[in-house]
This record gives C-alpha cells, sequence and structure tokens, in this order.
C-alpha cells in the first residue's frame, strides 16, 4: 500500500493503493471531513463547483470510485457492499475515523450501504437523486442491464455519437423540449465510457443494483434504522432517471430526515445546480450534530424490528 505526496492546491488528486489497485482521490479545505460520492459514470471531478464552496468550512474527500474516473478498472467485486468498504479503507489510510457522507445516484446506494456496514463511522447522511429507493429507473438505464449491451457502449461512446446528442439536446432544450435535458444527461454520462475497462467496470456496477425490470437493490427495509442520524434527501425537480416521488416516500420512512427540491436541477443537481445544492449542504451540516453511533447503540436500533421471543434451533 502507498500514499502519494500531498498535492500543493485545492481539489488536486491524490492515488493510494489499495489491495493492489490504484484508487485517485481529491480533497479541498479543512474542518469536519465531508465525504462526497459520485454517481454511476461520473468521477470525484463531478464535485468540483461544490467541493469548493464546502471546503470554506469543511474538508472534503472526493473519491473515484473502483472502475470510475481515474481509479483502477479490476474484474472483481462492484457491489454497493464492495465501493463502501473501499472508502471505508481508504478514509482509515488518510486518517479519517468518522465522516458526513454524502451520495448522488449509485453514490446514494454506496453512501447508504456505508451506514448500514459502518455506522459507526458515519456521522450524518446526505442522499441526492439516490439510486436504492424504488423500483423504477429510467428505460435507458433497465436496457443497459440486457445481455449483448456491450458492443452497443461501444458505438454510443463514439466521440462524434457523443457531439450529435450534445448538440441535438442543447437545441432541444432552447426550445423549451424537456427531452433536451435528458440527452444532455445522457451524452454527459456516455463520455466516460470511451475506455474499454470503463465500459466493463460500467456493466458489472449496472448490473449488481439494475435489470430489466428495474432497481434491484433496495434500503427501503431498513430506512428506520437512520432515526438519530441527521439525514437530508435532495433531488432535482426535473429528474426523468429516478423519480422524485422516491425521494418523498423515502423521507416519510426515514424518521426525522429532512427533504429538499432543487427546482433547477434534473438528474445531476451537483452539476446542474452547484449552488443550490453546496447552499443547502451547507446549512444541513451547520444546523445539525454529528451522530455517534456505538457497537451497542446498533443493537438497540435493531431490536424494535427484531423477534420479541426467541427460540432454539431445531426446537
Amino acid at each position: 500500500m502507498s500514499v502519494a505526496p500531498a498535492p500543493a492546491s485545492d481539489f488536486e488528486a491524490w492515488h493510494i493503493e489499495l489491495h493492489g489497485h490504484r484508487v485517485i482521490y481529491h480533497t479541498a479545505g479543512s474542518g469536519p471531513p465531508v465525504v462526497l460520492i459520485h454517481g454511476m459514470v461520473n468521477s470525484s471531478r463531478h464535485w468540483r463547483s461544490v467541493a469548493e464552496k464546502l471546503a470554506q468550512r469543511h474538508t472534503v474527500i472526493a473519491p473515484d470510485l473502483i472502475g470510475h474516473g481515474d481509479s483502477a478498472t479490476p474484474r472483481g467485486d462492484y457491489s454497493l457492499g464492495a465501493h463502501a468498504a473501499s472508502i471505508r479503507d481508504l478514509l482509515a489510510v488518510i486518517g479519517v475515523e468518522r465522516a458526513s457522507i454524502v451520495g448522488h445516484s449509485l453514490g446514494g446506494g454506496v453512501a447508504m450501504q456505508f451506514f448500514y456496514q459502518f455506522p459507526q463511522r458515519t456521522q450524518r447522511l446526505v442522499l441526492v437523486s439516490s439510486g436504492g429507493l424504488g423500483h423504477e429507473v429510467s428505460p435507458l438505464l433497465r436496457s443497459a442491464a440486457l445481455p449483448g449491451v456491450s458492443g452497443l457502449l461501444r458505438l454510443a461512446a463514439n466521440p462524434r455519437m457523443l457531439g450529435a446528442l450534445r448538440s441535438a439536446g442543447q437545441r432541444l432544450d432552447a426550445s423549451g423540449s424537456r427531452y433536451g435535458v435528458q440527452l444532455q444527461a445522457i451524452a454527459r454520462a456516455m463520455q466516460p465510457l470511451e475506455r474499454p475497462g470503463a465500459r466493463t467496470a460500467f456493466l458489472h456496477t449496472l448490473r449488481s443494483v439494475i435489470d430489466i425490470e428495474g432497481q434491484r437493490v433496495s434500503a427501503n427495509d431498513r430506512l428506520y434504522l437512520l432515526d438519530g442520524m441527521p439525514t437530508m434527501i435532495v433531488w432535482g425537480a426535473r429528474d426523468r432517471t429516478i423519480p422524485p416521488e422516491h425521494g418523498r416516500a423515502a423521507h416519510l420512512a426515514a424518521p426525522g430526515s429532512r427533504f429538499e427540491m432543487l427546482e433547477k436541477a434534473a438528474h445531476f443537481p451537483h452539476l446542474e445546480d452547484p449552488d443550490g445544492l453546496a447552499a443547502l449542504l451547507l446549512d444541513f451540516l451547520a444546523g445539525t450534530e454529528p451522530a455517534q453511533i456505538e457497537d451497542g447503540d446498533w443493537g438497540r436500533l435493531l431490536a424494535p424490528r427484531a423477534p420479541t421471543d426467541r427460540h432454539a434451533v431445531g426446537a
């Protein structure tokens, strides 16, 4: 395991080796730590505008998930649990014991899994247009889970195709069509898939959470565990990838949570309205006390949903 020298300026990339694989992360600022987890085919770089604002009061850590950005793309485990464990290992190496965890889309699922696996290390939880809160997801993502889609992805990630999609999206957006935002989001999402390793990692990650029928991983049966964990759920009002109704329902199920809608944003609030998202995050972080869950607390959280009478196996 090796750690690169610290960069001279904020939000420069650091790298470490974890379990023999290169992991990239960005840091900025100083103060209480906040971890920003990107979504599928995004990277830590997409958090820059938000990170620069948070860095005025916080130490911001934004990793590239394995298989994404500039991190390695090994043949291996791309489940939510594996991503959460990698973030735990990264934080341990750089000396961060506890942090507020923010996740977007797939990163929201990773953030929830991080809390579930490592509640002692979680101080607050923020879910931004998060996966894992309902069945519905865009037809494009469901189709990408089909067998044999790898060749189509290679064609779709061609720079000329992406340029055409982006231009068409800008024209439609200028004309007032809601499809313009969707086309631009598709072009933005597809751009990192030009590398063969990134396409393979994307498919492994996608198929771990989505199939042709929709999202196959759900945190809804564990939202009651957020009792006592400061939680904010943020959604883009124009989101057509994951319905805002998922966020509203999760808010009702998560005790004491806060729900916010960003009217200017679709599925990528950190790119489409970074000022609005950063303002919400700063307000939430300043207005809540960090949770401190210990091992014994976790058992008490689980107890209300556990059976009231236990029987020996085979009795």
